[in-house]
């Protein structure tokens, strides 16, 4: 199994259920679903084939929802989509219009107001540039700086201002009882400016009385990064979306930003997921550069928790391919992992406890012995976490009794979470480690550790560990 977890994003297409059958099949832990392009009708219709999926296969894939939060979008144009010529001045509408090469409306009214004067605007992912040199009541006039198309619903970026507006939309309000409602594993915050944006979700969630979803903050402008301190101590895990950080700050710092963000997730134990930039799955040839292979060699040899699939997977080309090279490029570069090196990092980290000091025993005893496996029996996944944030070289059997449980798991490094049944520890324990001697192939004379809490389902700790010889 790949330690690093992968994430593959769907979408509405008339190969739905197949795709995501073969998406399962092929190792993916995560399903995305990005309410920015999708309505819940269509998102109820992918829950439920992802579940019955499961339930046909025998498997845990967890559900992510990705929230479009307080994002400016173009409104529509006649025909689509127009292109805006390099010297040329537009209008920005306030009220909506179908715009064309002379003008288009936005989706936030207040935009007029928060916008000064020389102000840079961008669309198309950063393609198209404008600069603010008139305003009016209900309109912007602007300059075109770099021209280029732009299509029905663009994202508009404007990294010198932060709008003025609620963060939490009316529409993200109904997508978070619509998560509750559906049973959904993880929320992603997109649009994001500081920790009290997080924690304004979070605050929901408490009202709604779910301790099950997990939040994953999206990082992708510069006042989130400025406040990612904070945002870490909020989040149950954090997304870099480094396709629009790049838009929204230089380029050229993007990769020292990824740097101090993924140590700053380890030392707070905090879940780190990347976005992947396969562009060259988005053209028919479906066949990464050497440059893409080598980014995401990178980013597994630092161990981060995830890898997410957006575009790759739901306008490219052969999404289903795109899944199993990347997998085999993650498998590849798992071996360059320096498992001990993490492994000391993370004994210096603040977290004292008694979960966290067993956990460590545990790791320190997998490493010395060699072991094949650590098996947990977890009520709740709090020390399958903790393990998997010391990263192990051997794979993390997180046994558990509730499928909540189980798919609460599926983003951490390392953790193959199963559905287990048992009233004891022995009871569970055995019946993993059968299914254990197929799926591992462990031979006679193979080690595994068993951790976990006793009396089993008594304790809300980690209070023991086993060394089982097969």
């Amino acid at each position: 199994m790949e330690k690093t977890k992968l994430v593959a994003t769907v979408c509405e297409n008339k190969n739905e259920r197949n795709q995501i059958e073969e998406f399962i099949k092929s190792g993916i832990d995560v399903i995305r679903l990005n309410m920015s392009y999708s309505s819940q009708d269509v998102c109820r219709r992918l829950i439920n084939i992802i579940n019955e999926t499961n339930e046909k296969l025998g498997t845990n894939t967890a559900i992510m929802l990705d929230l479009e939060g307080p994002c400016i979008r173009t409104d529509t144009f006649i025909g689509g989509k127009a292109y805006l010529n390099t010297d040329d001045k537009i209008r920005i509408y306030m009220n909506e219009i179908k715009g064309n090469m002379t003008g288009f409306s936005v989706n936030y009214k207040n935009l007029v107001n928060d916008l000064k004067y020389h102000t840079k605007i961008k669309l198309s992912k950063g393609n198209v540039v404008l600069q603010v040199t008139e305003k009016g009541l209900d309109y912007v006039v602007c300059a075109v700086l770099k021209g280029g198309e732009v299509s029905d619903n663009s994202k508009i970026y404007v990294p010198e201002i932060r709008p003025s507006r609620k963060f939490l939309t009316k529409q993200d309000y109904q997508d978070i009882l619509f998560a509750h409602e559906m049973g959904v594993d993880f929320i992603v915050v997109s649009g994001i400016s500081s920790a009290e944006d997080v924690l304004e979700i979070n605050d929901l969630l408490i009202e709604l009385k779910n301790e099950h979803i997990g939040l994953i903050a999206k990082i992708e402008n510069k006042r989130a990064v400025e406040d990612i301190d904070n945002i870490i101590n909020i989040a149950d895990g954090i997304i870099l979306d480094r396709g629009d950080l790049g838009i929204e700050m230089p380029i050229e710092i993007v990769p020292n930003i990824q740097k101090k963000i993924i140590h700053k997730c380890y030392e707070q134990g905090c879940l780190i997921v990347i976005t992947a930039e396969f562009n060259s799955f988005l053209t028919k040839k479906a066949v990464p550069n050497r440059a893409e292979v080598s980014d995401l060699s990178t980013l597994v040899s630092e161990a981060i928790d995830a890898i997410m699939l957006t575009s790759e997977t739901t306008i490219g080309a052969h999404p289903i391919d795109t899944v199993r090279i990347v997998s085999k490029i993650i498998r590849e570069s798992e071996d360059s992992i320096d498992y001990g090196y993490f492994f000391r990092r993370s004994l210096n980290e603040k977290q004292k406890s008694i979960t966290s000091t067993v956990s460590s025993s545990v790791v320190l005893g997998a490493n010395e012995l060699d072991c094949k496996a650590i098996l947990v029996a977890t009520n709740f996944g709090r020390t399958a976490r903790r393990i998997s944030q010391l990263k192990p070289p051997c794979p993390i059997i997180a046994a558990a009794s509730n499928t909540s449980v189980v798919k609460s798991l599926q983003l951490h490094f390392g953790v193959l979470p199963v559905n287990a049944k048992g009233d004891t520890l022995d009871e569970l324990t055995e019946n993993v480690k059968k299914e254990l001697s197929t799926t591992f192939k462990l031979n006679p004379g193979d080690k595994i550790i068993i951790t976990g809490g006793y009396p089993f389902k008594k304790v809300k700790y980690t209070n023991f560990m086993q060394i089982d010889e097969i």
